[in-house]
Parts: structure tokens; C-alpha cells; sequence
């Protein structure tokens, strides 16, 4: 397993925050579960026009959906 996996998006966060699960999102998306989940888990990302899609699913801003790489 790769330890230096880095978490890119929050889209598991913003599903816990919601109170939605990944099959729910697999089935507003007309996507297959097992999708869904590696992209909660940051095992592959989504496209970028899937990320806009996923972010007008749960009704949040897009940036919303990504860990801020800018250190204050």
C-alpha cells in the first residue's frame, strides 16, 4: 500500500455531513458503486465535470469538494 497517498478530495466528508451515502450518490450519478467509493477513498478521482456534477448533486460548491493545499 502506498503511504504517500495523498487525500484530494472530501467528497466521503461532505457525504457524512450530508447524511448521504456513497450509494446514493452512485445512484443520483448513474454510476457504479465500486466508483463511487474509490472516489470516496481517494483511491481515483472523478473527472472534473464529474466533480461539478457530484457538487450540484449535494448542492455545495465545488471547492467544497477539495482538501485546500494552501498552508497558512
Amino acid at each position: 500500500m502506498n503511504d504517500n497517498k495523498q487525500d484530494i478530495n472530501r467528497i466521503k466528508v461532505v457525504l457524512v455531513e450530508k447524511k448521504r451515502t456513497a450509494k446514493w450518490l452512485a445512484e443520483q450519478l448513474h454510476k457504479d458503486q465500486t466508483t463511487v467509493s474509490k472516489w470516496c477513498t481517494n483511491t481515483s478521482q472523478s473527472s472534473l465535470e464529474m466533480l461539478l456534477k457530484i457538487a450540484e448533486t449535494l448542492e455545495i460548491d465545488v471547492k467544497d469538494l477539495l482538501w485546500s493545499q494552501k498552508k497558512n
